[in-house]
């Protein structure tokens, strides 16, 4: 059963773990290591090399890859023709196999990272002594003592607090210190948050001193929930993964039911079963687009590079394409929506209340500069090298007096004689400082508290003494402040002429003279609202997930345009009342989560994936690694973001901007475009390949009567032909499509919907038709290759398997021509239709031909290569390509272009795209 030590009164603490006031004995700790272990977190099962290569085998496609290498190396040893094509197929399989295995990581990462928070050493009292131990060898019922600077290194119940104040953000994201005491909790639901008489793991004591005691260590404390939450989560597909693996599965069954029919007419044609094995490997091969797992990948990659340079490290491929498809942004609050710094925004003297952004720093006034020196010297901030070190709320106060002009080195000026440290009990601090001819007492403080001190104000430098009167006025302008979520701190003072005696220190915070008050924030960063505005154009949800108050959490959503109305704000506890059913069922009515858990973050994030969006979260604390590392995509603050969110996320931005989430949003439409458009180039030509190969077998006794040849030897493409096709000239240019500028109004559009795949209505027309397209073009070029006269034909001459060379009949020759030309018709008209492919709706010559200069490089290099096949001896002999006629050639650069005049005739008549698009 989970205790809740945060119920239990000190002494029920001691009594459940057996200690008493001199720690646990050797043999008591010996005891507890047997039944609890180290305090550590424990690392997941990591999968082998060899585990996490085997599994890219499980794809379709690789599959069926795989068989048509192990047949078309079967066939061609049987035949004496070598494995070549069997090879060139497995090298495809593996490198693709290798490059999924590099995309592995996170969970095992992330562990790592939540290991490194532990504190080395720990300061105990075991045996009655004080001793310093390793910290992983604490065990609940040790006794642990705790300074100002200290990690904690294991969950505590307090037994002793002196002003002790702990910062929890990375683990509750709540912004400020929190106060801590030995007092009994009774509410047995209250968030983590508010269990001030709890120490949590990991977690910094800003201020103060304490004991306490263990009462959970390693996987138990509250990290280590968190890292059991990480290990739990399964890694799942990204949209276009899993749209590509449907698509892969499609096709591989398209292919095995053509094989299968072309066999069997094969074999009616009466064509000799190993020839018709080939023709099957053929298809598959065609079937199968070999370059568009590495093409997509290579896409990705280069896209990653881009967002680099907009301040976006991606650290898993397919996050790219995730963040193009997002449909809800659910972000930490603390440090990605605000500045995680307390900064002063108001200030309240002379009865009234201004802006400190509107303040004449030439013309502050006694009472301004009263206030600013309380706010200053009564201030235990630390400044080394121009940096403020300590309590939020007093560095922002220093921050308040440098920013109205106040230097450094005034802090060195009037000397601290006395003070009385802030406590939680009388929510006031207070200082004396030796002045010339006078001593000044400084107090600030909670409001209420402080003006009970007071018995007298200080208006335009005059003093009064009808204090009540003016406290409603106090009251009223406090109540403005913390309406808008403000934390309102009150300055008041003395003037003494002799140093006050420790007796009268007693009395000192008395008979004060009230100033005025300062009202702070985390405030919003500048550039989150246009943000947030630039998602809900691109059709985006953002929704607030904080630790944090719920005035607070409502305030800053008001202001950045998350929330408009405060019934969409809900708390952890309301939430915790909730079932996953309800909360699935009106996830959407919610755009703020105020004082929430771990637990609930990802509760929230599943609800929306249960809802069929894609989900990115944002965050930077170590209580964000679960829901970071659930969403569909998490990113994580790269400067303020701890080791733990950083390894769970799948991009981290390097600005800590929230604003980078949503041009790393637009990058990633650009790139789905992109690979989109690679998708269509590429099965085009794969349509077009199977065309010719499936009309051809159908019309193989008709071009057998025709041309008068063997139906044996009618066979329009080789797989080496098509793999070359496939993966070299097709490669390059569907690359080159990665750089594709965007869309002007890419983020006008809504999302794309999670479920739609990547075969719309419009792009399996547009794959179809203009396969068809190929198809038909690279047939023509088969038949009239066919239809070349006799008198016009090369000698050509080949060496058999055994060594004898021979000379090719007239039959063969015309086969071999009408290879060359098809092959060399598909390869370059699809390098020609590759510019069609940039816009669906626009004229090429509107979108222009040379604005990618990468398209053109591939283009041309892929052209080449194509050049260097057709004319080079050694590799022609490879490709079984014979010199072309004249004639020839000339028909093949004609039929080359026919895919221009195509497409622009049904982009001119509209038929090009659907009335969706």
């Amino acid at each position: 059963m989970d205790k809740q030590w945060f119920n239990k009164s000190i002494e029920e603490v001691k009594d459940d773990l057996r200690i008493g006031s001199q720690g646990l004995s050797d043999e008591q700790v010996k005891e507890k290591r047997e039944i609890y272990g180290l305090n550590e977190l424990q690392a997941q099962k990591k999968k082998s090399l060899i585990v996490k290569f085997l599994e890219q085998f499980k794809d379709f496609m690789i599959i069926i890859l795989i068989i048509a290498a192990v047949i078309s190396g079967a066939v061609g040893y049987y035949q004496g023709e070598g494995i070549t094509d069997s090879i060139i197929i497995l090298i495809v399989v593996i490198v693709n196999a290798i490059i999924g295995v590099a995309q592995e990581s996170k969970a095992e990462k992330s562990l790592e990272a939540l290991q490194k928070l532990s504190s080395h050493v720990t300061k105990v009292i075991r045996n009655g002594k004080v001793d310093v131990i390793p910290s992983k060898e604490l065990v609940p019922g040790d006794i642990v003592i705790l300074d100002t600077g200290d990690y904690v290194p294991a969950d505590l119940r307090i037994i002793e607090a002196a002003n002790l104040k702990a910062q929890e953000a990375s683990l509750t994201g709540e912004s400020v210190p929190v106060d801590k005491n030995t007092d009994v909790i009774n509410d047995e639901k209250i968030g983590l948050g508010d269990r001030t008489n709890m120490l949590f793991s990991s977690s910094l004591i800003t201020y103060g001193r304490g004991r306490g005691i263990v009462v959970e260590t390693g996987m138990n404390t509250e990290v280590g929930k968190i890292a059991g939450m990480i290990n739990e989560v399964e890694e799942t597909e990204t949209p276009l993964q899993q749209k590509l693996n449907k698509l892969g599965k499609t096709l591989g069954i398209v292919a095995i039911v053509i094989c299968v029919i072309i066999f069997i007419i094969g074999l009616l044609y009466g064509k000799e079963p190993i020839e018709m094995f080939m023709t099957a490997v053929s298809l598959a091969v065609a079937a199968i687009p070999e370059g568009l797992a590495a093409v997509s990948t290579i896409v990705l990659a280069i896209g990653v590079q881009r967002m680099v340079k907009k301040h976006a490290i991606v650290k898993k491929l397919p996050a790219v394409e995730t963040l193009g498809s997002t449909t809800v942004i659910c972000s930490d609050k603390t440090g990605t929506l605000t500045q995680n710094k307390m900064t002063v925004k108001k200030v309240f003297y002379n009865n009234k209340l201004v802006d400190l952004d509107d303040i004449d720093t030439n013309n502050l006034g006694d009472e301004l500069e009263k206030l600013t020196y309380i706010s200053m010297f009564c201030n235990d901030t630390k400044i080394s090298d121009g940096k403020l070190t300590g309590d939020p709320t007093e560095t922002a106060l220093i921050d308040m007096g440098f920013e109205l002009d106040f230097q450094p080195p005034i802090l060195e000026k009037y000397e601290r004689v006395k003070e009385l440290p802030f406590d939680s009990d009388r929510k006031l601090m207070t200082t004396v400082h030796l002045f010339p001819n006078k001593y000044m007492v400084y107090t600030k403080g909670g409001v209420d508290e402080l003006l009970n001190r007071c018995n007298s104000y200080v208006i335009n430098g005059n003093v009064n003494t009808d204090i009540d009167e003016y406290k409603k006025e106090i009251a009223k302008q406090n109540e403005e402040m913390a309406k808008n979520a403000l934390r309102v701190l009150a300055m008041a003072y003395k003037e003494l002429d002799h140093e006050p005696t420790d007796e009268e220190m007693k009395t000192i915070e008395s008979e004060l003279t009230y100033v005025g008050m300062v009202g702070m924030i985390d405030p919003p960063r500048e550039e989150v609202k246009d943000a947030v505005e630039k998602c809900k154009t691109a059709g985006i949800k953002t929704v607030m997930i904080t630790g944090d108050h719920k005035i607070t959490a409502i305030a800053i959503a008001k202001a950045l345009g998350i929330l408009e109305n405060e019934d969409e704000a809900i708390t952890g506890s309301e939430l915790e009342e909730m079932s996953d059913e309800d909360l699935i069922k009106n996830v959407r009515k919610y755009s703020v989560y105020a004082r929430v858990s771990p637990e609930h973050k990802v509760r929230i994030v599943k609800a929306w994936q249960a809802n069929g969006e894609i989900v990115a979260m944002t965050g930077d604390g170590v209580n964000d690694a679960p829901a970071l590392k659930t969403a569909d995509i998490g990113c994580a603050m790269g400067i303020v973001g701890t080791d733990v969110s950083k390894e769970a996320a799948d991009v981290i931005l390097t600005d800590d901007n929230f604003a980078t989430i949503v041009s790393s949003v637009e990058e990633g439409r650009r790139i789905y475009d992109n690979i989109l458009k690679a998708i269509q180039f590429l099965l085009s030509s794969n349509v077009g390949e199977i065309i010719i190969l499936f009309v051809a077998i159908l019309m193989t006794p008709l071009l057998s009567k025709w041309f008068n040849i063997d139906v044996n030897l009618i066979t329009p493409l080789l797989p080496i032909h098509i793999l070359w096709i496939n993966l070299v000239t097709d490669s390059l240019p569907a690359l080159a499509l990665a750089v594709d500028p965007s869309e002007k109004d890419i983020m006008n559009r809504k999302p794309l919907k999670p479920k739609q795949g990547v075969f719309t209505k419009g792009m399996t027309f547009r794959v179809v038709y203009q396969g068809i397209m190929i198809g038909v073009i690279t047939l023509i070029a088969f038949i009239i290759g066919l239809a070349t006269p006799e008198n016009e034909l090369p000698v050509v001459q080949v060496t058999e398997a055994n060594g004898i060379v021979r000379t090719l009949s007239a039959e063969e020759v015309k086969v071999e021509i009408g290879q060359a030309m098809a092959f060399t018709v598909l390869a370059l008209s699809e390098l020609v239709h590759v510019f069609n492919i940039r816009n669906n709706k626009k004229s090429i010559f509107k979108t222009g031909i040379f604005n990618n200069s990468k398209l053109i490089l591939a283009t041309v290099v892929s052209a080449g290569l194509m050049l260097v096949v057709l004319f080079i001896p050694a590799l022609r002999n490879i490709f079984s390509i014979p010199v072309l006629p004249a004639m020839n050639i000339l028909e093949t650069v004609i039929l080359v272009f026919m895919p221009i005049v195509v497409i622009e005739i049904f982009k001119l008549f509209k038929i090009n795209t659907t009335k969706e698009e």
